[in-house]
C-alpha cells in the first residue's frame, strides 16, 4: 500500500560542509543517512527521521540541519495536522499508534499559570549565600505529635518513629525500568542518587544484580507482572513501591516485547530469554484498598517493619478518595503520577486524554488528607512533567513533600524527547537495550550529568526560599500563601487552594 504520509523533518545538508566523513550515517539508528558510492555523497531518507537530532549535534563540521517539514495541510484548527496524520496512520496499519514520553499538550500544564511569592520591605528575605538553607526532607509516615522525657539535664525521645527515606534535596528519579532503558542508563542513576543523597526508583523491571551496591539508594518496585521480585530484592532497596498506575496510561498495563528481553533482562525479570514480558493492568490480587492493606503489611512483615511502603497511582478523577484509603491502607508514602508523566511505550490517544494534570490531583489530595486529619500518615510524591526547579517548589507549596523526575532525568543524560521510546532503537543509547547503542551512554559521565542538574536546582531551590523570605522546606510545604495563579477560572483557584494574582 503506497503511504500518504508527509516525511514529519526536513534534513538539509550543506555540501560545502559536508566532509562525507560518515558520521551521521553511524550515528543515526533509524536509517536516515547512507553513503553513496557511485556519487561518493551521503544522503538521507528523510522519511524515516524522528528528529532526535543525534547527526546535527554530532557532525564534525555542523553540515546538518533537522527541521519540521514545513509542507502542510490546509490550516484547519478541527482538522489539524496532528489528527489528519493520525487517521493516515491508522488507514495504513490498522493498529493503535504507539508513542513515548509524556502527554505533550500545553492544556495540562497548570505550573505556568501559577507564580511565587517574594520577600519585600515588611519580610526580610534571605541570603542563601550566607544563611543556613534547610532543603533536606523525610519520607514517611510521621507522628501527631512527640513525647520527650527530661531528666538530670538530658532530653531523650520517647516516641517511636516509622522507617524514613532522607533524602539530601526533595527531588528523586521516579520509576524507570531496566529493559524501557538500557543497564547503563539504570547504573547512571544509581550513581547519581548514592552521589547526590538521593533514591532511583528501579521500575518494574526489577534491580540488576550488579546494582545491588546501590540499594541503600533504592526504591524497589513491585508492579502488577511482580517482575523481579523475591526476597534479596525487598531485602536490598531502601523502600518498597506498590505500583498500582501510571500517569502515562492509566487503567492499562505494559508490555515489552521479547526482542529487548536480552539474557541479562530475562535474568533479571525472571522471565525467560525473548518471551514478551507483559504487566496486567491491574494488580490480580489487589481489587479493593483492603486487598491493598494486605499485601501493604504483607512486605512489611517480609521486610521486617524496617523499610517504608509507597502506592504509586496515576492521577485521575477520585485520587483523593483513592489517596485516602491507601493511608488507611497502612501506606507510608503516596506516589501521584499525573497526565504528563512519561513511559517508555503507550497507546497516544490514552497518553493524551487519561488522567488530570498532576497539580489539580495533588492540591485535591493534599486538602482532603488535611481535612481527614490524616496528612501526617504518609508522605506525597508527586511527579508527571517536572521541568525545573520552580515546578519543584510549586509543587512543594501545593502540598508535596517531594517530587519524581523521569524525562528531565533522561535529557540530561541525552534525551531528545522525541518521543519514539517504544522503538527500541534510541540513537542516544537510552531507550534501548541494544548492546552496540546502550555503549553510547558512559554511567561516569551520565550520572555526572545527572549530579550537576541535581545540584543546580538545589541551589535554586534555596534561591527561591530566599527571596520568599524561608529558610526551611518544611516551611514552604502545603503552605499555598505562596503561590497565586493568573488566567485561572474561580474553580481552578478554588480546587488548587490559591488565590488569584493580585489578591
Amino acid at each position: 500500500m503506497k503511504s500518504y504520509m508527509l516525511p514529519e523533518f526536513n534534513v538539509y545538508r550543506d555540501l560545502e560542509r559536508c566532509v562525507s566523513c560518515q558520521v551521521c550515517v553511524n550515528q543515526c539508528t533509524y536509517m536516515v543517512h547512507y553513503y553513496d558510492e557511485e556519487e561518493d555523497l551521503v544522503k538521507s531518507r528523510e522519511e524515516n527521521c524522528v528528529g532526535c537530532l543525534r547527526c546535527a549535534m554530532l557532525c564534525p563540521t555542523k553540515a546538518l540541519k533537522i527541521v519540521p517539514n514545513p509542507t502542510s495541510y490546509r490550516e484547519n484548527h478541527h482538522w489539524t495536522r496532528e489528527s489528519i496524520s493520525a487517521i493516515k496512520v491508522q488507514a495504513e496499519s490498522g493498529g493503535v499508534i504507539l508513542t513515548g514520553m509524556g502527554c505533550d499538550k500545553p492544556q495540562y500544564t497548570y505550573w505556568d499559570r501559577i507564580v511565587l511569592n517574594a520577600s519585600q520591605v515588611t519580610n526580610p528575605s534571605i541570603d542563601p549565600l550566607r544563611e543556613p538553607m534547610e532543603i533536606r526532607t523525610f519520607l514517611g509516615k510521621k507522628p501527631k505529635e512527640l513525647s520527650i522525657e527530661a531528666g538530670s539535664g538530658r532530653y531523650s525521645l520517647t516516641t517511636e518513629l516509622s522507617p524514613q527515606l532522607k533524602l539530601e534535596m526533595p527531588i528523586m528519579f521516579t520509576a524507570i525500568s531496566y529493559g524501557a532503558v538500557s543497564f547503563n542508563v539504570h547504573e547512571s542513576l544509581a550513581m547519581a542518587a548514592s552521589e547526590s543523597g538521593t533514591y532511583f526508583n528501579t521500575g518494574e523491571g526489577g534491580l540488576d544484580r550488579r546494582l545491588y551496591r546501590y540499594g541503600d539508594h533504592a526504591i524497589v518496585q513491585v508492579a502488577s507482572g511482580r517482575f523481579g521480585v523475591d526476597p534479596s530484592y525487598l531485602e536490598v532497596g531502601a523502600a518498597v513501591e506498590i505500583k498500582i498506575g501510571q500517569g502515562a496510561k492509566p487503567g492499562i498495563g505494559g508490555h515489552l516485547p521479547g526482542e529487548k528481553v536480552s539474557r541479562e533482562i530475562s535474568r533479571t525479570r525472571m522471565i525467560p530469554k525473548g518471551t514478551d514480558a507483559l504487566s496486567p493492568a491491574p494488580q490480580h490480587d489487589i481489587y479493593s484498598i483492603e486487598d491493598l492493606s494486605q499485601l501493604i503489611y504483607a512486605i512489611k512483615e517480609a521486610t521486617g517493619y524496617a523499610k517504608p511502603v509507597s502506592v504509586k497511582i496515576a492521577a485521575v478523577h477520585n485520587s483523593a478518595a483513592i489517596a485516602s484509603g491507601i493511608v488507611r491502607a497502612g501506606a507510608d508514602i503516596i506516589a501521584l503520577d499525573g497526565i504528563r508523566g512519561s513511559t517508555g511505550a503507550a497507546p497516544k490517544i490514552i497518553r493524551d486524554n487519561v488522567g488530570i494534570p498532576i497539580e489539580l490531583a495533588l492540591a485535591s489530595v493534599d486538602q482532603r488528607l488535611r481535612d481527614e486529619g490524616i496528612r501526617n500518615e504518609a508522605s506525597l510524591v508527586v511527579a508527571g512533567g517536572v521541568r525545573n526547579s520552580a515546578d519543584v517548589v510549586k509543587a512543594i507549596a501545593l502540598g508535596a513533600d517531594a517530587v519524581y523526575i523521569g524525562t528531565a532525568a533522561l535529557i540530561a543524560i541525552g534525551c531528545t524527547v522525541c518521543q519514539k521510546c517504544y522503538m527500541g532503537r534510541c540513537p542516544w543509547g537510552i531507550a534501548t537495550t541494544d548492546p552496540w547503542i546502550s555503549k553510547r551512554v558512559n554511567p561516569l559521565i551520565a550520572s555526572k550529568r545527572l549530579s550537576n542538574l541535581l545540584r543546580a536546582w538545589s541551589l535554586e531551590i534555596k534561591e527561591m526560599m530566599g527571596g520568599m523570605g524561608i529558610n526551611s522546606i518544611e516551611s514552604l510545604r502545603g503552605n499555598r500563601e505562596m503561590l497565586r495563579g493568573v488566567g485561572l477560572t474561580d474553580k481552578e483557584l478554588s480546587i488548587l487552594g490559591v488565590r488569584h494574582a493580585g489578591e
